[in-house]
């Protein structure tokens, strides 16, 4: 029974609990189901314990040839949903390559990288920097395959939602800055680009690989302007006297315009701060650093 061969990690079931309650509650219970019949349609054997994120259970798996791959089952939301357009449209150059798919439930069939090398462990922040800075590069040369979600139609409800949310910042430097994050998004939002966003790009999302130093995973695909894709490169592994030489190395990694690039930048920083606000949490001191250092 494949049932009692995986064991689903206690770290998926709290995340799923906290942030889809019944749903995600439904989503746990039906995983053993679900890896049985991956397992059996894909012709897949277990090759070791199962791992997670918050939206997925990964197992690793042989293919009949033997071959090691990893089995991706995951919750099917509006972020999950775009990623095998996104590693299809990719196809390895930079990212995890995709092996198969299923559309209906969103399990994905993934080649192995080493999942116990991540960019994290790099002790120089710096270098580390640099190669997510080339591996975006890389990305977003691609252009956005049709059906993901756009990043014009995410910033203009964020600056709809901007007027409500700047009533609840109870500190007036914080709401000032928010407030100039939304300025700074606005003069771009008619310009959202059309170029292929990994969205979450941050260090352990970069793993180790055999026929590549590093590649990407779990992107949570966007199609728009470069820019959006540049804080969590500068927010994880955070060091203050970095912001603008990340910022900057980022940017020409990308050939980025960087006054439209520090517009997008602060924008992230505002899609954040609302999230924090709907969700009854103060606004990440971290962040509120980088964008007043962006500001100026």
């Amino acid at each position: 029974m494949v049932g009692k061969v995986i064991e689903v990690p206690g770290e998926l079931v709290a995340s799923q609990e906290k942030f889809n309650r019944e749903a995600g509650r439904a989503f746990v219970a039906e995983l053993p189901r679900r890896a049985e019949e991956f397992l059996g349609r894909w012709g897949l054997r277990v090759d070791g314990p199962a791992m997670c994120g918050v939206c997925a259970l990964v197992l690793p798996v042989l293919r009949a040839e033997a071959t090691p791959a990893v089995l991706k089952l995951q919750f099917l939301d509006e972020e999950t949903v775009g990623e095998p357009l996104a590693l299809r449209a990719w196809d390895g150059e930079g990212a995890v390559r995709l092996l198969e798919y299923d559309a209906a439930t969103g399990t994905l069939l993934l080649e192995r990288l080493d999942a116990s090398r991540t960019l994290t462990q790099v002790p120089d922040t710096r270098e580390a920097v640099l190669v997510v800075a080339g591996l975006l590069a890389r990305l977003t040369a691609v252009p956005a395959p049709e059906g993901l979600r756009r990043l014009g139609d995410i910033a203009r409800a964020m600056l709809e939602q901007a007027p409500r949310v700047l009533e609840r910042i109870p500190d007036p430097a914080d709401r000032r800055l928010v407030a100039d994050c939304a300025a700074a998004l606005r003069e771009v939002v008619s310009e959202p680009g059309d170029r292929l966003l990994h969205w979450d790009l941050h260090y352990d999302n970069v793993l180790a690989a055999d026929r590549a130093p590093w590649l990407a995973i779990d992107p949570k695909p966007l199609a728009g302007d470069p820019g959006f894709d540049l804080l969590p490169a500068i927010r994880n592994r955070y060091e203050p006297a970095e912001t603008r030489w990340r910022f900057e190395a980022l940017t020409a990694a990308l050939g980025l315009d960087r006054e439209r690039a520090r517009a997008w930048t602060l924008g992230r920083v505002l899609q954040n701060s609302l999230w924090d606000i709907k969700d009854g949490r103060p606004l990440e001191t971290l962040q509120l650093e980088i964008a007043r250092t962006l500001r100026g």
